[in-house]
């Protein structure tokens, strides 16, 4: 992928930048990132002192070991603002809300490359996550997948889609926008991240982990979380299953002693495996592996 470290975040929850108290209950909780809300769940009139506050929350949950993402507002007057309190080296990435084509992210990037010289970091620090949240960015997917080297996934925003698109926020209508998603990013080298649904269907538990789980066998590495009780169901979602990697790690053994004796394929628990099974299993492992390289980071982190 284009960002510099392979995308390992399979939780992201939003937290409103407004709330201390909300700040506090998910540092409790085991979610992979913690997503500083300054747009949907702050309200205008709080924007303001949300944007001010937003480092030293940042701060306060990279020292507890998290990793930090902020989402931004829209329009540009405000997203300025918000990314000049935002870029510091507890925040590894932005989301960036309705985004329409690739020179917008292009765009964002410019001012990026000021704020980190500015602020004495390494070009390149902070990467984007892209929503995609209306009928213009669903056309232009591709561009924004490839706009620039900081943009390490993109994610379809289903309210605000559905609203462009004029359509119900259902798996009908949300399907076909989430598959060109993960087409999309595979392209770029990005990771296609969300569900095919609602991210506001939090009440039933069962109904978000069988979503969620969906979402992985569609290809999709991790989600936004809205609510705490998501996070564990995310987690287990896009975590490569124990027994799937001691298997991968099984039938790659297999194949590669049959590839050394000049053998293309195979037959593993009663099953062919060519280069492309052989590469499904190579990604498990690589998966597992980026997971649990996430996972000590943290462990040192509260060391």
């Amino acid at each position: 992928m284009t960002s510099a470290t392979p995308f390992s975040w399979r939780s992201m929850l939003f937290v409103p930048a407004s709330s201390d108290r909300f700040l506090e209950s998910a540092l409790r909780r085991p979610t992979d990132a913690i997503q500083l809300d300054l747009e949907d769940s702050v309200a205008p009139d709080l924007k303001v002192a949300a944007r001010a506050r937003v480092g030293a929350l940042a701060d306060r949950a990279a020292d507890a070991g998290y990793d930090v993402i902020v989402r931004l507002n829209r329009p540009w007057r405000m997203m300025v603002r918000d990314i000049e309190a935002s870029v510091r080296q507890s925040v590894k990435a932005l989301t960036l809300p309705k985004v329409p084509d690739g020179s917008f992210i292009r765009a964002v990037s410019e001012i990026l490359d000021e704020c980190e010289l500015e602020a004495g970091l390494p070009a390149g620090h902070t990467k984007l996550i892209a929503m995609i949240e209306d009928a213009q960015g669903l056309h232009n997917m591709d561009g924004i997948a490839q706009a620039h080297p900081r943009v390490c996934a993109m994610i379809i925003g289903a309210e605000d889609l559905a609203v462009s698109l004029r359509m119900a926020v259902d798996a009908d209508g949300l399907y076909v926008p989430n598959i060109m998603a993960v087409a999309a990013c595979r392209r770029a080298g990005i990771a296609p991240i969300g569900f095919v649904g609602s991210v506001a269907d939090f009440a039933d538990q069962e109904k978000f982990r069988e979503t969620v789980q969906r979402a992985a066998r569609l290809g999709f590495e991790g989600t936004f979380c809205i609510h705490p009780s998501q996070v564990e169901a995310a987690n287990e979602a896009f975590s490569p299953a124990p027994v799937s990697v001691t298997r991968a790690r099984a039938l790659l053994a297999t194949f590669e002693a049959e590839c050394k004796a000049g053998r293309a394929a195979c037959t593993f628990e009663g099953r062919m495996v060519d280069a492309p099974v052989a590469m499904q299993a190579r990604l498990i492992l690589e998966r597992a592996e980026a997971l649990a390289a996430m996972l000590a980071r943290r462990v040192a982190a509260k060391a």
